[in-house]
């Protein structure tokens, strides 16, 4: 197994070089194969994930080319975006062609020698949850995959991001790729987030805050007292959200936080290697005089429970607010966007956002699906029940995940409350399974996005913490989970 990707390997540089360099810089040079202009370069690539509603693409043109996988140890694919997550499940989908991705998947990840999680597998799940799980995304390594949020694992210290199936298939191929240098941004948060406030609602804050293009063209640093008292589930749901936030991606310096956690993990550096891997990986930090390009600071204490009211994440409100007149937010939103929303979301302003009864709860994917966020949620349900007419919904981000969760008999805190508990998967974080909720109903969900029809056809989806969305489920309503003892 290599592991030699992940360890921070100095080149020569010039003296004069060598201070004020950011962790972004220090790991763009490591992987620096060729300047191809003074704004992009052609980049080393340790690691791709691939899943099946994308991979397949890549994989199969690759094959259609003539061309090889060059490091097939080094590439991961599994089985999350199309696939059912109800129990029992097997190729066949709700999806038009969804078992062709399948298939084809399965066949062309085994004709390529690479690592396949497929069905059944006990590391199979949604491959942000499953690569940091295993010790796929190490500390300094660069990691690609074609889909949008592989920005969350650069809360293990790793410069990861999404790409295209094009891209994908360049980088299986050569393991470069010619990337445009994005300018540095240090979003630095002091203090410390105040008791039931999560990851997700600072996350929410940020772009209520500055917006869904506020990072746009940007690699964020995420800095702190509040983000180093973050655990590593916590930080992985940060940096889920920079692509909401517009970022290229998001990084956070490396601790013994996340030493901790990859210590053993399966595809991390064993005993022999584990001492160096600790040096290099201690050296992953910004200097104290680096510079950014952009900077901003917030203080963690102004940070609240959070739920959005509208079709974009931005459009996001402290939970005991209610939603905004145009004028509150016309810096930020153009009026068209906010007529839309209001129209779509069948809301008004000042409307009270705690209160507003809602069809349907869900608790998953790479944002909140971690074995943490199960455990919070089911503190609140435990010993309650959903209210009646609300469906509710939890899946587990991976396969360990879901044991682990049983072990703990959390599982069954969600069936006795009413939760259905289903299997791994990407599932309705967007219907790319063929499953949704209702025409028009109102979601309460730990996703990510709340654009229209993301989770069903004309679905109305507010993006919320795991808490807030297992309160609401109870409530049958919007409802603070700061109320549930």
């Amino acid at each position: 197994m290599e592991h030699s990707a992940g360890n921070l390997i100095e080149k020569e540089t010039a003296p004069g070089n060598r201070a004020g360099r950011t962790l972004f810089d220090k790991i763009w040079t490591i992987h620096q194969a060729a300047e191809i202009n003074s704004e992009t370069d052609l980049i080393l690539i340790d690691r791709v994930l691939l899943h099946e509603r994308t991979g397949a693409i890549a994989l199969k043109s690759l094959a259609a080319a003539g061309r090889e996988v060059l490091a097939p140890s080094q590439v991961f694919v599994t089985m999350d975006h199309v696939v059912d997550t109800l129990p029992g499940r097997t190729d066949a989908t709700s999806m038009p062609t969804g078992t062709d991705f399948i298939v084809a998947t399965r066949e062309f990840a085994t004709r390529a020698g690479i690592t396949l999680f497929d069905l059944g597998d006990p590391d199979q799940g949604i491959g942000h949850v499953i690569s940091p799980e295993l010790g796929i995304v190490l500390p300094g390594t660069t990691l690609v995959c074609p889909d949008s949020h592989t920005c969350s694992q650069g809360a293990l210290g790793a410069l990861a991001w999404g790409i295209g199936s094009t891209a994908a298939e360049h980088a299986l191929a050569t393991s470069t790729l010619r990337v445009k240098r994005p300018r540095t941004m240090r979003i630095t948060i002091d203090s410390v987030l105040a008791a039931g406030v999560t990851a997700k609602d600072l996350a929410l804050y940020l772009l209520h805050r500055f917006g869904s293009a506020g990072g746009a063209g940007h690699i964020v640093e995420y800095a702190g007292t509040a983000v180093t008292a973050l655990d590593v589930e916590a930080r992985l749901t940060l940096c889920n959200m920079a692509t909401e936030f517009g970022a290229f991606s998001a990084i956070i310096a490396p601790d013994d936080k996340v030493f901790a956690f990859l210590k053993g993990r399966p595809y991390a550096p064993g005993d022999a290697d584990w001492a160096a891997a600790i040096a290099s990986w201690k050296e992953l930090r910004s200097d104290e005089d680096a510079t950014f390009d952009a900077e901003h600071r917030i203080d963690a204490a102004e940070v609240t429970p959070m739920v959005t009211w509208g079709i974009s994440p931005q459009q996001a409100v402290p939970l005991d607010a209610s939603i905004p007149h145009f004028a509150d937010v016309a810096a930020r939103d153009p009026r068209e966007l906010y007529d839309r929303a209001l129209a779509y979301m069948d809301l008004a302003p000042a409307k009270p956002m705690i209160g507003l009864p809602i069809d349907a709860a869900f608790i998953g994917s790479c944002t909140n699906s971690r074995i943490s966020d199960l455990r919070r949620a089911a503190k609140i349900l435990a010993g309650r029940k959903i209210a009646p007419g609300v469906t509710a919904i939890c899946v587990p981000g991976s396969t360990r995940v879901r044991e682990q969760a049983q072990d703990e008999g959390l599982d069954q805190i969600f069936l006795d409350a009413g939760f259905e508990w289903r299997e791994s998967g990407c599932s309705m974080c967007f219907y790319a399974g063929g499953e949704s909720f209702g025409h028009r109903q109102r979601v309460i969900s730990s996703t990510n996005r709340n654009f229209e029809s993301r989770q069903g056809p004309e679905t109305r989806t507010h993006l919320a913490s795991p808490e807030t969305v297992a309160a609401s489920a109870v409530m049958g309503a919007i409802a603070d989970p700061r109320g549930f003892a």
